[in-house]
């Protein structure tokens, strides 16, 4: 070509050819030579001054579209369980295309958050714009930071919200999206991350006032990404929803079954029955049924309710909200057992006998009529001899039946030995302005026992039922602690002067055995805290492990499949099993089954630890107003960098940081779980009654910093000077300790 190409032929060339946009390329194309590619060269630039191109490395494209190579992220499934992705890089003036992702079958599984290099075809269409086949996987999700951001002359920072994360972050200007000084803002890494200086971040989402007393449950919400917005598509197929009838089932309007929960409950998935067995064959022996509300009538395996349930997995409780996993027409209405009203259920009818053995069991799928709506407190009164109007008429035929048979059951329980862990379980009540009013202990009332004893029944039922008809399903697995862990809560019982014996399979006997040693003692809660750190945490699973906290070999959760995806999995299989309907498990749900296990086992730990941080926020906030004021407490964790102490009341956990604890240096003993003072021979141990004064309470993360004032009721006095070393004997009985260990190794090699 004699002449250089125009400015529309390039941006057309560039267009037309994505792949082979280089200035070689385009040379190449155009047939410019020689000196003319210096002037080339100037025309691409004054197109990518004017906004017409942009520079990717060493090629040219149209900044209004992605390039056919490049870089995504992926997006959690929409409705119609479609994959989307979005560009990780868009510098074109509109909003940003959405990519559908087509995966092959031999591709990896994808999820929210991966990115990907793929390929793009462009679909001439508004939404989605662009196709993408994966060529590759790439690295991690970027980091998230949930943090409060602090404006600066340009751009700012970002203070993180994370408990003991005291790294700032920066954000260059035009990352801030807006967001005002002091606001709760997400925002996640920018570009990868450097040897020197502070991290850089861009703000995604704008979340307001971090102060307010709502924005606590809101901040772990956003932080653990627990979907908290219920897809269109899912709200619509639960509004189209309709009572089910009694075609196909058992008719249990009869039965007097009879709804026990807290006060304050947000639904009623569980019904109760029981009475005396009439077979003379079972002399002393009790039939108890439990109604479950049938959820798998309304939410069909691969529709957008199952999708969306599966994707949270679980119900997350706050004390200012409920993240449900189904929507309220059915979470609160269809599959909630409100007082007269009939509703469908699975059911299951159990014989125990005398000794509260269970002797025999069948399920049904039926439709009931609760006989009452009763919360804990008033049916444990009116046992007691209290009984307000709403109990007194189901006193004789209901409670005291319901009762007699939970005694049974407790014998069942003392012969098999479950752990009996006492700790105190701590209710934070809040307001009407969401504030913390306070703090109290949760009742344990047999109000709550007999309720939990039947569903464990129940479960246990669901579990053997599936197991012999050899319909698959998910166990609630707990297995054994491991053994190191065993030996570590064997050092904190031997410091306390309590044994656990060693050398025999473990049983949860042998653990309620030391248990019950630390029993009145000053060492009962940090035993108790000591042989909960010990065990392992429970999962669901499609093979059958036992449960080893229940002491039971068969278990599946069965109980409350409105909070609880497993639980809707074990009722399609029982309808399955039973051929019920086409309501069951799938050929699909089948092949999948592990990795619904894996996945909601997850779900579960995020909901556990959103729950948990919102506790510490909480109590954060409430402990603001005792800042400076001394408080008594019991030492409940020892680590390097300083000690945890449960402060009485409120228990509510604060770190004493190891520079608070004295002048001295102090040594960690990881197997003894003590810190040691160099100079003074002072042991600070798992147990032992302190008295500390509260420095900093910091609700937007919730943490408490406290100084260490009295051990064991003796008040301590700073030491100044220079930090000592460890008393020369201990250092020898070290040594003679190390040296012990090092022998028996040797003869236990040769």
């Amino acid at each position: 070509m004699d002449r250089l190409p125009s400015r529309d032929e390039i941006l057309n060339w560039i267009s037309e050819n994505p792949a082979q946009s280089s200035k070689r390329d385009i040379a190449r194309a155009f047939g410019v030579k020689g000196q003319a590619r210096v002037e080339l060269k100037r025309l691409l630039r004054e197109l990518e001054g004017d906004g017409l191109l942009q520079k990717r490395r060493k090629s040219y494209r149209d900044p209004e579209k992605l390039p056919p190579v490049t870089v995504l992220q992926v997006l959690a499934p929409d409705a119609d369980g479609d994959l989307f992705a979005r560009p990780l890089e868009w510098h074109g003036e509109g909003e940003e295309p959405r990519v559908l992702v087509q995966p092959r079958a031999s591709d990896p599984a994808l999820g929210a958050g991966d990115r990907l290099l793929a390929r793009l075809t462009e679909t001439g269409e508004a939404d989605p714009a662009y196709t993408a086949r994966l060529i590759r996987r790439i690295g991690t999700n970027p980091r998230r930071i949930l943090g409060v951001f602090r404006k600066a002359a340009e751009g700012g920072r970002i203070v993180p919200v994370d408990k003991g994360s005291d790294r700032e972050w920066v954000v260059a200007a035009g990352a801030e999206q807006g967001a005002k000084d002091g606001e709760l803002v997400e925002a996640e890494q920018a570009g990868p991350k450097g040897r020197m200086g502070l991290p850089k971040a861009r703000v995604i989402t704008r979340l307001g006032d971090p102060s307010r007393p709502k924005a606590v449950s809101l901040i772990a919400i956003h932080q653990h990404g627990i979907p908290d917005a219920f897809p269109d598509a899912a709200v619509a197929e639960a509004d189209r929803a309709k009572p089910a009838g009694l075609t196909g089932r058992e008719d249990l309007r009869d039965l007097p079954l009879i709804t026990i929960d807290p006060w304050d409950a947000r639904d009623r998935d569980d019904a109760c029955f029981a009475r005396p067995d009439d077979d003379p064959k079972n002399d002393g022996g009790h039939v108890i049924w439990v109604a479950i509300a049938d959820v798998a009538h309304y939410v069909r395996p691969g529709s957008a309710l199952d999708r969306e349930a599966r994707n949270r997995g679980n119900s997350t409780y706050f004390p200012d909200r409920v993240v449900p996993m189904l929507p309220d027409r059915l979470s609160g209405d269809l599959c909630s057992l409100h007082e007269e009203v009939p509703r469908a259920c699975l059911a299951v009818e159990m014989r125990i006998d005398a000794k509260g053995r269970k002797i025999g069991h069948r399920f049904v799928r039926g439709l009931m009529l609760s006989r009452a709506s009763l919360n804990y407190r008033e049916v444990q009164a009116g046992i007691d001899g209290a009984p307000n109007e709403t109990v007194a008429p189901l006193l004789d035929e209901v409670l005291r039946p319901l009762y007699a048979a939970y005694e049974a059951l407790r014998r069942a329980r003392a012969e098999r030995q479950p752990l009996e862990l006492d700790l105190p379980e701590r209710e934070i009540v809040l307001n009407e302005e969401g504030e913390v009013a306070s703090i109290e202990i949760k009742e344990r009332l047999d109000a709550h026992r007999l309720i939990e004893e039947f569903m464990v029944l129940a479960n246990v039922a669901a579990a053997e039922t599936l197991i012999a008809k050899q319909t698959p399903l998910l166990f609630r697995v707990h297995e054994e602690p491991n053994p190191d862990k065993l030996d570590a809560l064997r050092e904190t019982a031997e410091a306390a002067g309590l044994t656990l014996a060693k050398g025999q399979v473990l049983q949860t006997a042998h653990l309620n055995r030391l248990l019950a040693q630390a029993e009145e003692t000053d060492h009962d809660e940090a035993i108790n805290l000591a042989t909960l750190r010990s065990m392992t945490q429970a999962y669901y699973n499609p093979e059958n492990f036992g449960h080893f906290g229940l002491a039971l070999r068969n278990y599946a959760h069965f109980t409350s499949p409105i909070r609880r995806y497993s639980d809707l999995i074990v009722h399609r299989a029982l309808i399955t099993a039973h051929g019920w309907g086409g309501d069951g498990l799938t050929e699909e749900e089948l092949n999948r089954l592990e990795d619904t296990a894996q996945h909601i086992s997850d779900t579960e730990r995020r909901s556990m630890m959103a729950e948990r941080d919102t506790t510490d926020r909480y109590l954060a906030a409430y402990m603001a107003e005792r800042v400076g004021t001394e408080i008594t407490g019991r030492v409940s964790g020892v680590a390097r960098f300083g000690v945890f102490v449960k402060l009485d009341g409120s228990g509510a956990d604060a770190l004493i940081p190891i520079r608070d604890l004295g002048g001295e240096y102090f040594h960690h003993d990881g197997d003894a779980q003590t810190l040691m003072g160099a100079d003074s021979g002072t042991v600070i141990g798992l147990g032992q009654r302190v008295t500390v004064r509260l420095t900093e309470a910091t609700p937007v993360t919730g943490g408490l910093v406290a100084e260490l004032i009295a051990l064991d009721e003796q008040r301590l006095t700073q030491r100044r000077g220079r930090p000592g070393k460890p008393p020369r004997r201990k250092v020898g009985a070290a040594k003679r300790k190390a040296e012990k260990t090092k022998r028996k190794v040797r003869r236990s090699r040769r």
